[in-house]
């Protein structure tokens, strides 16, 4: 008897987008492998093509699985062109290993146009195949087999993944977010408590957390990007359309959120020794802004959580009131700490802003 544990174990490996992909390109290569039997000589002869073509056009999203399938037909055709036209050209001039070479620097210069993209690849691939397999026979039979089935393939690959459970790629963009999301909550308070306890880490200390955090922004990016290439000719775009757009927002948010991280980072880090204190302003700015900093963490934390999210943002507003309210009646408006505080003191604000309402939770 299948447990509710297991069960759920299920649905969320099956919300894993390799493993989505994996489904996909399997029942497309079936079929397309079906298809391709029943078809007249010669194409039967080349049936294998088929698959290939299918498993090829099965990506992320469905715009890049229709991408993939032209794109990729039309380099292999370029690259049979290519190859039977200098085959022929040099096959009484040449030894056969110059006219390799010179089909593959040729095929390798067509491979720059830029319509191709990340397919380029298959120009030389696809002249070196006509070349030592096609010329063998009917050049124009076998290249109208293998573009053909591949084309064939390609498009029942698009159209298994546009029927089957076509993906928006959602839930690896909500993972993206919530890891970069604690990422920065933790730098944060770090910060803070190096501002309480006066043990802030040398400038060199924070670039192990930077490149961390670097590197979780550019998963967030790309994740998003996935998305937004997800909802073109998907059928569930309408259905999930609102929570992609917060997907977006949220992003967009944190991205806000971690040059705010990165210029404290760079304005706590590098004040001389005798300037750590920051609270030295007026005698507690430093505390101020680190309650501040804890406040902007604890609204990053409870971002998509069900209670606490709006307490969390009035907490992190009212410490950016009473930071500002002190450096507003400071006297040491000339000190160049005091300014770039200022400085992190609206940008905190700006962060809080992006940051209010709820981030999304999926299951697609």
């Amino acid at each position: 008897m299948r447990t509710p544990g297991a069960g759920a174990r299920t649905r969320e490996l099956l919300r894993r987008p390799w493993v989505q992909r994996a489904v996909r390109a399997a029942l497309a290569a079936a079929l397309a492998w079906q298809v391709a039997v029943l078809l007249p000589p010669p194409f039967t002869q080349y049936a294998y093509y088929a698959p290939l073509g299918a498993v090829i056009a099965v990506h992320p999203t469905v715009a890049d699985s229709a991408a993939a399938a032209w794109r990729t037909v039309l380099a292999i055709l370029l690259g049979f062109g290519l190859g039977v036209t200098v085959h022929r050209l040099t096959e009484q001039a040449l030894p056969g290993a110059l006219t390799i070479a010179l089909i593959v620097a040729l095929a390798i210069g067509v491979e720059q146009w830029r319509v191709l993209q990340e397919h380029a690849s298959w120009v030389s691939f696809a002249a070196v195949l006509m070349l030592t397999v096609g010329t063998a026979a009917d050049p124009a039979r076998y290249a109208a087999a293998y573009a053909g089935l591949t084309l064939l393939g390609a498009a029942i690959g698009v159209m298994v993944t546009t029927v089957l459970f076509p993906p928006m790629q959602l839930t690896a963009a909500v993972r993206a977010i919530a890891t970069t999301r604690a990422l920065l909550a933790r730098h944060l308070h770090g910060i803070a408590g190096g501002l309480r306890g006066g043990a802030l880490p040398a400038p060199g200390e924070w670039v192990r957390p930077r490149r961390d955090l670097d590197a979780a922004l550019d998963r967030m990016r790309a994740a998003e990007a996935v998305v937004e290439r997800a909802r073109l000719a998907n059928p569930r775009a309408r259905r999930w359309g609102g929570t992609a757009a917060r997907v977006r927002q949220e992003s967009r948010a944190l991205d806000r959120v971690a040059v705010l991280v990165d210029d404290l980072t760079t304005l706590v880090a590098h004040l001389p020794p005798d300037r750590r204190g920051i609270d030295r302003v007026d005698g507690g700015t430093g505390w101020l802004l680190a309650d501040a900093l804890d406040g902007l963490a604890r609204v990053l934390r409870a971002a998509g959580s069900t209670d606490g999210g709006d307490d969390a943002v009035r907490e992190a507003g009212a410490a950016l009131r009473r930071l500002t309210a002190l450096l507003r009646e400071s006297a040491a408006a000339d000190d160049e700490g005091f300014v770039a505080l200022g400085a992190v003191a609206v940008g905190m604000y700006r962060s809080l802003d992006t940051l209010r309402g709820r981030s999304p939770t999926v299951d697609a």
